[in-house]
């Protein structure tokens, strides 16, 4: 396997030679926003599915190739993508290692929040959040920064399409300016609502929309907790009335079941990235469905 993948990676094409530039992105909605700004004159591939195992994805030999011939990699940054060092290894091209020619971190220009964890490792080997946490995407305020650099990083491999990249990153804004609005208006009547996540997915999403986030289930990002880490956090919601227990489509779904019943939150599934939900296959549309889904639960009678 090993032999046949280090003769597709020598024959990989060269980064860009005219036509759609070909881009990979570390997550789905890296994608998505790649393909808002560079329309028809990018080709973009996300090296992870919508859904997977927190910090962990297998790239497959036919996606090292794409890499290899990429003339850009978008990513998140931080230490959200621990697996994205044997990828680099791999496919072993300096220009899309940290820094080089074809490397997009778009976490820089980010407000981060959560930057006080210490940069530690747990005992599963899994990285903390220890730069910041990384789920920066899910304030769609977010998008643009990310989308103003994805715009000069692009203009960079295609200066003439300048004008039309621009023209698209308008658009998209337009559109998000729109949506923010009625997202904004909606989210209004459940300012202050206290919650418990599973997963520390959820700060800039809470931090935009007026939720506290109270507590996480996980001790540790993909950890589930203890029992009696579990039992103290349940008798916590009970005590202080947390109204919102929100999961994850990979959460654990029995304890999520559990956690409900004991403090009689209202347990909602939001969706972390692009095309986690069939409802969800553009970034716009992920904010859609998750606000969505919450106003709906917490509008029902109890």
């Amino acid at each position: 396997m090993l032999r046949a993948v280090l003769l597709l990676l020598a024959v990989a094409t060269p980064a860009w030679g005219g036509g759609p530039i070909s881009v990979v992105t570390t997550s789905t909605d890296l994608r998505s926003l790649v393909e808002a700004v560079g329309g028809d004159r990018v080709q973009v591939t996300s090296l992870a599915p919508a859904i997977h195992e927190p910090h962990t994805v297998e790239v497959k030999p036919s996606q090292l190739v794409l890499v290899k011939s990429a003339a850009l990699l978008v990513r998140i940054g931080l230490d959200h993508e621990p697996w994205l060092a044997r990828v680099l290894k791999t496919v072993n091209e300096p220009r899309l290692s940290a820094g080089g020619a074809g490397d997009l971190d778009v976490s820089r220009g980010i407000t981060l929040l959560q930057t006080d964890t210490p940069r530690v490792r747990n005992v599963r080997g899994l990285h903390e959040h220890g730069f910041g946490n990384p789920h920066y995407w899910l304030d769609p305020e977010n998008a643009r920064p990310i989308t103003t650099s994805i715009f000069e990083a692009l203009v960079r491999i295609d200066p003439a399409g300048r004008a039309r990249f621009d023209l698209n990153r308008q658009h998209f804004l337009g559109e998000l300016d729109g949506r923010l609005r009625h997202w904004t208006e909606a989210m209004a009547p459940y300012r202050g609502v206290r919650a418990v996540v599973v997963h520390e997915s959820w700060p800039y999403f809470a931090q935009r929309f007026g939720l506290t986030i109270v507590a996480a289930l996980e001790p540790t990002p993909g950890v589930p907790p203890a029992p009696a880490s579990l039992a103290a956090i349940t008798q916590r919601m009970k005590a202080t009335r947390v109204e919102l227990l929100i999961a994850e489509p990979a959460s654990d779904s029995a304890i999520v079941r559990q956690v409900a019943a004991r403090t009689g939150a209202r347990a909602v599934i939001l969706i972390p990235s692009v095309g986690g939900d069939p409802a969800a296959p553009d970034y716009l549309t992920l904010f859609d469905l998750n606000v969505g889904r919450l106003t709906e639960a917490l509008a029902a009678p109890r």
